[in-house]
């Protein structure tokens, strides 16, 4: 429910406010001039979080957007997450407003399924939207022992985002539509090299790049494709 009638979002508020919470900005970066990762303290014995869990925010009176929990520490009671600050759009705005010391109320984060311990390799893909997920996936990829990859297109200006969120094994690519190119992809290595055709791929970021993508797999992997749009270029509130 990316968008609705303000008395919508107060009565959803209303019967979920004896499972809210309340949590405080705590710190705040800004890793370019479209990144901004914040940190958030508060009580967090009591939620269960897990790869890909995440929390709605009403980012206005009418409109509420999801954002991917990048890290948490629940027994020193602070979360982190990655936002994508890109124009005039009410999350983007909502996040850019964020101070230290402003609280926002919380319902309790919610799983994706994304992750399965029994697989042995993984693909990451997405862009500026992703990192969060990517982020929430490195912990448990190198604990268990994963082969993985993380391809990220990202603008110019995000080139370094994986080695400021200390990504390994990972490749970025220039947002430059190529992820819309099927005769492209089908020449990159996770497609090509035999040992990856067994990997699971997880496809997350925009919505034409995630399709195009998908299509090439479905022809050419035998592992399971998870695929997630985050947004489209013209939509509200994907």
């Amino acid at each position: 429910m990316p968008s609705a009638p303000k008395w919508v979002f107060d009565v959803f508020d209303h019967l979920l406010s004896a499972k809210s919470s309340s949590i405080e900005v705590s710190r705040i970066e800004y890793l370019s001039n479209t990144i901004k990762r914040i940190q958030f303290k508060g009580n967090l014995k009591k939620l269960n979080f897990g790869i890909g869990s995440f929390i709605d925010f009403r980012v206005s009176d009418t409109d509420s957007r999801r954002y991917t929990i990048s890290s948490v520490d629940t027994a020193g009671g602070t979360l982190e997450l990655i936002a994508h600050l890109h124009g005039e759009a009410p999350g983007s705005c909502f996040m850019d407003q964020l101070r230290i010391s402003d609280k926002v109320n919380i319902n309790p984060p919610r799983p994706y399924k994304y992750y399965d311990q029994t697989v042995e390799r993984y693909v990451i893909f997405g862009d500026e939207t992703s990192l969060g997920l990517a982020c929430s996936f490195l912990p448990s990829l190198e604990r268990n022992n994963h082969r993985f990859q993380f391809y990220l297109e990202l603008a110019e200006e995000n080139k370094d985002m994986a080695s400021l969120l200390q990504l390994k094994n990972c490749t970025v690519f220039e947002k430059n539509g190529s992820f819309r190119n099927e005769k492209w992809i089908e020449e990159l290595p996770v497609v090509q090299l035999p040992e990856w055709q067994q990997a699971n791929f997880v496809l997350t970021g925009n919505v034409r790049s995630v399709q195009t993508f998908r299509r090439v797999l479905k022809t050419r992997s035998k592992g399971k494709i998870v695929s997630h749009g985050y947004w489209l270029e013209g939509k509200k509130g994907l």
